[in-house]
């Protein structure tokens, strides 16, 4: 059965698994959070309960 013959695959997933992890992969991981984390506590704002005008 030629399904299982890993020949022509095999090298074909090591490269593009070479591909990702040598040349992609760090060039993802260079990229830097826009929304930086912050120190800030958060205080939960009071809200009033809305009235409605049929009760």
């Amino acid at each position: 059965m030629p399904q299982l013959n890993p020949n022509p695959w095999f090298l074909i997933m090591l490269a593009s698994w070479l591909t990702f992890s040598l040349i992609i992969q760090p060039k993802l991981l260079a990229f830097t959070s826009t929304n930086s984390l912050s120190n800030k506590t958060h205080t939960p704002q009071k809200t009033s309960p809305w009235t409605w005008p049929w009760t």
